[in-house]
């Protein structure tokens, strides 16, 4: 099935490369891609978890993102098929779910996202991850569920404490840590210093590599020594905040440069 599809995140982690993610938060059309591209970043994903976009415009990001050869993936705001299909069906590469605890929360995911006889998923027809190519089921079926990343949060006690368990579910990829969540879960919020954020990131670091999979940091946008040291530590992917931080903290600063000018 290789160069029908293909995920570059799947292939940059393959390589134990490090994977420079941004998020959508704010942009809904089509332009947020060719600014992440223009940035250099290897991935983007819409976050429908925390705001509004449609699923008509996280549709059109993804199909964008596909032709600009950038991995789109789509967080979802629920663990449910009516989601986590369509998006995958409207162009998204990868699923990042929320709110997972236990290992057969993130079965759940797989089952939804990943056709038989992996998962459950219906087949749509052509697709635009194939160009809507039309070929036989059996191998469209089979690209996509070997392009298709599967992602799950680490954001709550019960996951954490679950976590060997759910890294090892087949068709799990990746574990990203929602340090902020995490953090408000063991009653330190925003101590990202804090030795329970590091022990929880070793945890998880040493989870995936036992079984040869990944880990993402998350929510650390304002700690880059952070990351940095979760990254030297074995994390291979690193959300590095969203276009609405992105446009504020700039626009902050011009503002600060004016006001700042001596006269």
């Amino acid at each position: 099935m290789t160069g029908i599809v293909r995920n570059s995140v799947r292939d940059k982690l393959a390589r134990g490369e490090v994977v420079a993610s941004m998020t959508a938060r704010l942009v809904r059309s089509v332009e947020i891609v060719g600014l992440a591209k223009a940035a250099g970043f290897d991935t983007l994903y819409v976050d429908l978890e925390h705001n509004s976009f449609s699923l008509d415009a996280t549709s059109q990001i993804c199909i964008t993102a596909l032709a600009a050869g950038i991995a789109p993936f789509v967080r979802v705001p629920a663990i449910a098929p009516e989601y986590i299909a369509r998006v995958l069906d409207g162009g998204a590469l990868g699923i990042i779910a929320p709110h997972i605890r236990t290992a057969e929360d993130a079965h759940a995911v797989v089952v939804y996202a990943k056709y038989p006889p992996i998962g459950e998923r219906s087949f749509g027809g052509n697709m635009p991850h194939l160009g809507y190519r039309s070929m036989p089921p059996v191998e469209s079926m089979a690209a996509l569920n070997e392009a298709t990343m599967v992602v799950v949060m680490i954001e709550t006690i019960d996951a954490l404490e679950n976590v060997e368990e759910i890294i090892a579910v087949d068709g799990i990829d990746m574990l990203l840590v929602g340090t902020n969540d995490l953090c408000a879960e063991f009653g330190i919020p925003g101590q990202y210093e804090h030795e329970k954020v590091h022990a929880a990131y070793a945890k998880c670091i040493a989870a995936a590599r036992a079984v040869g999979k990944h880990v993402g940091v998350g929510g650390l946008a304002t700690r880059p020594k952070l990351v940095e040291q979760f990254v030297k530590m074995g994390a291979r992917y690193v959300s590095t905040g969203a276009d609405l931080g992105f446009l504020l903290a700039a626009a902050t600063e011009k503002a600060k440069a004016v006001r700042e000018i001596a006269l």
